[in-house]
């Protein structure tokens, strides 16, 4: 059999498409298959989990009112923009348990019951693509959400797969950025925790639905491409066309809260 030849075709990603992607690309995992079988799955509040909740809810058939448009407890709007905290859905997490939506559970409820072959799913405020670690911004000393988060994945050694859009990538070391802006010669701003898992961005949810390799060569843009990435994708026919027909549903997600 001759394989085909192996080419590289360039998309560009807006950020919204790219949360859209990496969404499909995470509840299409093998061990959120799994999990929806037999263990426990918490997906803690946040602008790029609202995907994720609503592509496995639409996945479990179970999506009901579930609103991403408030699905968050922290974010950092635009100048000038106000915060919506009266949904449904503001300062809660998705819990599902044995492929079943336990509606009003947050990971403060579950944290203590969760095991080896339970997951969370939580985002980043910062990756270091090099290093494959993330960072997660806190505003409180308790650590919000992070604090039952870390007590189950080191603690009981669950899962933690972390979507993050490229657009937060940062330079350099990680742990030393973390270290800078949790010293005590740090006057404002959030502290931040450091922390490993299956990291998920543009680039691995491309490997994940296609087959093909994908790599960011340039970003930016205007008029609604702000923060997006120009993705070079490399592999068969097959592959690109498989890719291509995944960005193409994707590429006209609206903003966030439109």
């Amino acid at each position: 059999m001759i394989k085909n030849n192996i080419k590289t075709n360039q998309f560009h990603i807006t950020v919204p498409a790219g949360k859209r992607l990496i969404a499909k690309a995470v509840i299409s995992l093998e061990q959120i298959k799994t999990a929806l079988e037999n263990n426990t799955i918490v997906i803690i509040a946040g602008s790029t989990n609202g995907y994720v909740a609503e592509e496995l809810l639409l996945h479990i058939e179970q999506i009901e009112d579930f609103s991403r448009n408030t699905f968050f407890r922290g974010i950092t709007p635009g100048p000038g923009k106000k915060i919506d905290t009266t949904g449904t859905y503001f300062n809660t997490d998705v819990v599902i348990e044995k492929g079943k939506w336990s509606k009003g559970k947050t990971i403060f409820d579950v944290a203590e019951s969760l095991g080896k072959r339970d997951i969370i799913i939580k985002g980043a405020n910062a990756i270091d693509s090099e290093r494959m670690l993330a960072a997660i911004q806190v505003r409180t000393p308790s650590l919000g959400p992070s604090g039952p988060m870390m007590q189950a994945i080191i603690g009981k050694r669950s899962e933690l797969i972390i979507p993050v859009g490229l657009e937060k990538r940062i330079f350099g070391n990680i742990g030393q950025v973390v270290s800078k802006v949790n010293s005590p010669s740090t006057t404002n701003g959030m502290k931040m925790i450091p922390v490993s898992g299956t990291i998920i961005t543009e680039l691995e949810s491309i490997e994940i639905l296609t087959g093909a390799s994908a790599e960011l060569v340039a970003g930016g843009g205007i008029f609604g491409g702000e923060g997006g990435s120009w993705l070079a994708i490399t592999g068969t026919d097959e592959q690109l066309y498989t890719a291509k027909n995944i960005i193409n549903s994707v590429v006209n997600e609206p903003p966030f809260g439109y």
